[in-house]
Parts: structure tokens; sequence; C-alpha cells
């Protein structure tokens, strides 16, 4: 049996109809830039957050940097985050001129270590970019303290955590602003790249407009450089229609991880070969499903092999990759998100799978480990 990492035929087919009447109206107004269903969709994103204002953009990627160059953030800053964490994240701070200045993680949620980044904190630290990781959010409490009591922005990376429940509201709410992606393979993907800003500020809110339009609040008057930051009005027509099911999507995902974590004990996987993640009693809405395994790249090339699809986020952390070696860090400075990078694997994970896809996945996994103990 074949299970695939992501699925997202059988999500398309049952969208389909709705999905081409959104882009059939589409086509019939021709208005594919900053149409009405941008500012339909940011509404109900700023509702579904909790904040008064969202800002569709073109890319995750495109989020934090817009956020971040919103609050102003230029050579000579430094904004603390996480080594453990896809490139973009320290990528936009870096081609701000600001220096990206790396706190370990807590091994138990992947996710920034609070007292590791009030640690890092100098006197040209400027903000905290806390990431909510595998779609579980940053312990943000005390982040929101320090940068209360320090006088420092909080831009929260939701990219992979949008509905996470923290601190009694919802990622993205926490920060002056909270970013989130919407690339296809996100828990609310888009037929591209597209993403979204969300912030309770309103002068912030305000800046973002003006600057994801090259810097313009008038049409060919620039009052600072902005950017080409738009979302595509084709993305937020589909985006609407999946925004609908995302909330039965992500308890299909919890119901795939609870089974997922009594499978692999049931299979007396737990402990010694695999770590499986903590499941909160809510909160979390497993993007990824990630477990700590023993002999990890071994492991995973018999999955292959088996025709069952895995990820590893991430093989590599940010302070050891080629491009930040000018920053000084070396192997060994974090240690916690080394030893995650070695250890971590991503399962199927998807609203779909099928509880028998998810017993053959254990089932090889099982095998793997019991070949290599016999």
């Amino acid at each position: 049996m074949e299970v695939p990492l992501l699925e997202l035929h059988t999500q398309y087919q049952r969208l389909k109809s709705e999905i081409q009447q959104a882009l059939d109206d589409l086509m019939t107004r021709q208005q594919f830039i900053l149409g009405p269903e941008v500012a339909s969709l940011e509404e109900k994103i700023a509702s579904f957050c909790g904040t008064e204002y969202a800002v569709g953009v073109s890319s995750g990627t495109d989020a934090l940097l817009l956020a971040l160059m919103a609050l102003g953030i230029s050579r000579g800053d430094e904004v603390i985050t996480t080594p453990f964490t896809f490139f973009a994240t320290a990528g936009v701070v870096a081609r701000l001129g600001a220096r990206p200045v790396f706190a370990d993680i807590d091994p138990e949620t992947f996710n920034i270590d609070p007292a590791k980044a009030e640690d890092a904190i100098t006197g040209k630290t400027r903000a905290f970019l806390p990431v909510h990781l595998f779609g579980r959010c940053a312990s943000m409490e005390r982040m929101a303290n320090l940068a209360e009591s320090r006088g420092l922005f909080i831009v929260e990376d939701a990219a992979q955590a949008i509905g996470a429940g923290v601190d009694g509201g919802k990622a993205g709410s926490v920060g002056v602003a909270g970013c989130f992606s919407f690339f296809p393979a996100k828990n609310m993907g888009a037929f591209g790249d597209a993403g979204m800003i969300v912030t309770k500020d309103k002068k912030l809110n305000e800046r973002l407009r003006k600057m994801r339009v090259h810097g313009s609040s008038e049409k060919y008057l620039y009052e600072e450089v902005g950017g080409n930051f738009r979302m595509d009005t084709l993305q937020a027509a589909i985006l609407l229609v999946k925004l609908k099911y995302l909330e039965e999507w992500t308890a299909c995902r919890l119901e795939r991880a609870r089974t997922y974590t009594v499978l692999l004990k049931d299979a007396g996987l737990t402990g010694e070969e695999i770590v499986t993640p903590e499941i909160p009693g809510e909160g979390h809405v497993f993007h990824q499903y990630v477990v700590r395994a023993r002999k990890r790249d071994d492991l995973r090339d018999f999955l292959r092999a088996n025709e069952i699809h895995t990820g590893v986020y991430y093989p590599l952390p940010l302070h050891l990759q080629p491009c930040f070696r000018d920053l000084g860090y070396r192997e060994g400075d974090f240690p916690e998100s080394e030893k995650a990078s070695r250890e971590v694997l991503a399962l199927p994970m998807y609203p779909e799978l099928a509880k028998e896809a998810q017993e053959h996945v254990v089932r090889t996994i099982q095998k793997f480990y019991g070949q290599k103990n016999a």
C-alpha cells in the first residue's frame, strides 16, 4: 500500500464544484488584483483569529518580511528566533540587514524556549520571532511578558498553525502581528503562494496596507519604499471556499494524531524506538505529526522502500546553514535543535488519511525495529 505524506486530490474532488463556481465568478468580473474576495477573506480571517485586522499578502515569507519592514526592523537590529524552523523565518531578518539571533528549543514542543530567548536579549534586540512549529503554539505568556517589560515587538510565525490555540486565543493574536502561509501543503492551502498578516494595531494595519503596494497610499504617490506583496484575488476566492471547512479538517487531524499515538503505543514502539508528540487537551492543529525516531534515516529509507512517504523537518538547523556562517555560530551551540534535526520524522498526515493506512504505517515501523532488534 502506498501512503503519501500529503494527498490533496480527495479534498479537491469534494470542493471542486464550489471552487469552480468561485473561479467562474471571478473570471466573469475579471478583477484579479485586490478584488472583493481579498477583502472578504481578510475580514473572515481577522474574525477567526480574534484580531481587528488582517492583510492579505503574496506568501507566508512575504507576510514575515512585510511585518518586520512595517515595524521598522533594519540594519543593526537583532531579532531573536529559533534555529529549528523553515529558512524563511531567519531569512527575512537577514534580508532587512538585521541579525537573526538564535535561541534553542524546548525538546518537548520543538518551539523556542522562552528562558533561552530571554538569555539572548541584548541592547540591539528589537523583536521576538517565535515559530508555532508543526501546528503547536510556542509558550507565549512568558515571551509576551518579556516583550512588554523590555519594549520589544513579537511577530508570530504562525505559518503552520492557523487555528491553533494559545493563551485563551488563537495563533497570531498575541503578538503585534501574526503571519500565516497558505502554501498548498498547509492546513488551509491555496493553489499557489499566498499569506496573511493579522494584527490588533490600527496604525500597523494601515502601514501594512500601504507597504504591500510599493509604499503607496495614493496612486502614483509613494511615501516610502514598500514592495509588491499583494494577494492574488484568485487565491482569495479559493481560500474563502476552504475556510468553511478548516475547523472540520482540524478536528480530523487531531483524531488522526490520537490514532497514531495509540497505534504506536499498542505496537510497543513508544519509548526506546519512537517518541510521540504530546497531544494537548486543545490547541494543537497537527500540521505535521512528528515523532523522534531511533535510527531515523534508516527507518525513513525502509519506509520509502515500502512506499510510505515521510518528511524530515528540518535536517540542518539554521545556525549551521552555509549562508549564516558569518553569524559565528558553531555546532554544539544549540544542542536541542541539533538533536531534533537528527531524530525528527514526519509521518503521513492529512484530514482524509484512512485508519487502514495509519495501521499500515505503524506495522511497517514495527517491522523495521523488529528486524533491527532481531
